[in-house]
């Protein structure tokens, strides 16, 4: 039923074919994507919060991160952070503040320096806050390293809110 995944598998099949004739597999493909533009990883982080209590630690780590934004996280420094329910981007340097121009939604953006970055938002089915976030390294093993260090900062972070 799904006509997006036929879609992209068909593009799969049809990238994986285009790479054969060049003596390449998907996987050496991929890796010279990476060598061209860099090595992103993205990863989430969800801490379930159940009950009452839950829902009123969840609103106060959104509320805490909202009210005094972090300057860094880890060892990465804020840049700017976006507040969607409030529609505001700020600039952590100048303070100067612009509109995201976007819905209202109860998600916080943090742009870091390096290419990271830190998302933090509500599930909204079940009793989860949820940090997506995603760096940018020099090499698979270097990607791995801070992508596990930002993950770890971030848990660090939400349970001194808790």
């Amino acid at each position: 039923r799904d006509k997006d995944a036929i879609v992209a598998t068909m593009a799969l099949c049809e990238a994986a074919a285009y790479y054969k004739t060049q003596g390449k597999t998907l996987w050496d493909a991929m890796l010279d994507m990476y060598e061209e533009f860099g090595y992103y990883k993205e990863d989430v982080k969800s801490i379930t919060l159940a009950g009452i209590e839950g829902l009123e630690k969840i609103q106060t780590i959104l509320n805490t991160l909202r009210q005094n934004p972090p300057k860094t996280i880890g060892s990465y420094t804020v840049q700017a952070y976006r507040d969607y329910k409030a529609d505001t981007i700020t600039d952590a340097v100048t303070g100067e503040v612009s509109a995201t121009g976007l819905p209202a939604s109860n998600v916080l953006y943090y742009d870091l320096n390096d290419d990271a970055w830190v998302c933090v938002r509500p599930s909204g089915t079940e009793p989860k806050v949820k940090f997506y976030y995603g760096i940018k390294g020099t090499s698979l093993e270097d990607a791995d390293q801070k992508s596990a260090a930002l993950g770890a900062a971030v848990l660090a972070m939400a349970d001194q809110m808790m």
